[in-house]
């Protein structure tokens, strides 16, 4: 009898971090700055950072027993970022687009970039 394949973390809401993040930061100091952006850490929800240049991103995940921590780097372009204060939440569309580098601000219900 084969033995059952673990299960992926399971993320309900993906979170979008305006305020640049200096990548030199840990996983305490990041969890301190979701918990400054999105006032607490919520089970099963992504928390995306970036730095000011927009080349490297981080992803926080709590997964309801602790929190992951991701870096990503873009060696041409830079990650599509949102500007100002605060965060937003993302689709799951906007944020398999950001991730591979596209501008994901632009995407529509049906997940089509219109403009660039």
């Amino acid at each position: 009898m084969a033995a059952p394949v673990a299960g992926m973390i399971r993320v309900e809401a993906l979170w979008l971090s305006a305020t640049p993040l200096d990548m030199r930061a840990g996983m305490d100091t990041l969890l301190a700055q979701v918990v400054r952006v999105f006032g607490a850490a919520q089970p099963h929800q992504a928390y995306l950072f970036a730095n000011r240049r927009g080349t490297r991103l981080k992803v926080l995940v709590h997964d309801g027993f602790g929190v992951w921590l991701a870096c990503r780097r873009l060696n041409q372009g830079r990650f599509h970022w949102a500007t100002g204060q605060g965060g937003f939440e993302l689709t799951r569309a906007q944020f398999d687009a950001l991730v591979l580098g596209l501008p994901w601000h632009q995407l529509r219900d049906e997940g089509v970039i219109r403009t660039l």
